[in-house]
């Protein structure tokens, strides 16, 4: 093989290297500002419960039954457009983060929850990132009843920009 043909076939691999580099998903960019939120909370154990404020355009919330237990639900806004939203319901003891935009833009949900003065980790979610325009992950807990629920939703991965959170005083409760 010539020495022009190798060079060749090493700079059509260099461009194919470098096209496919390039053609790689950004990473998605933080809102700024951020979202504007809203959490809403509801007394379980006077649901079933839907409508007024957990109305929305993509699945209308609701809470089923479960005394004792506090849901909330999150909304996440731009520009008066929904981009996501995080429900938290005691019945269950389910997490339901989604993202309702498809706008290369996403979010992070760390959640804990403290029972006996005890507070653990259950980790950090986010949505999938498809191209569809309704995304949502369900996490499924097994959490002691009456445990206190705290959920904080951030811009970035680093958890470092909050953007609205359900904790402490107005946590959720299992």
């Amino acid at each position: 093989m010539s020495i022009v043909k190798r060079f060749t076939g090493l700079l059509a691999g260099a461009a194919l290297g470098a096209g496919a580099l390039f053609a790689t998903a950004a990473p998605a960019q933080a809102y700024s500002p951020n979202p504007e939120f809203h959490a809403y909370y509801y007394d379980t154990g006077n649901c079933p419960c839907s409508g007024g404020n957990l109305t929305d355009p993509f699945d209308n919330t609701y809470f089923a039954n479960d005394a004792g237990g506090q849901a909330v639900k999150m909304e996440l806004t731009n520009a008066g457009a929904f981009v996501g939203k995080v429900e938290f319901h005691p019945n269950d003891e389910k997490l339901w983060v989604y993202d309702t935009a498809n706008d290369g833009d996403t979010y992070y949900v760390k959640v804990s929850y403290t029972s006996g003065g005890v507070t653990h980790g259950l980790g950090t979610f986010s949505p999938p990132g498809t191209t569809a325009v309704l995304d949502y992950q369900v996490q499924d807990f097994d959490l002691p009843e009456g445990a206190y629920v705290d959920i904080s939703v951030y811009d970035d991965a680093a958890l470092t920009d909050l953007i609205g959170a359900a904790r402490g005083t107005g946590s959720a409760i299992a």
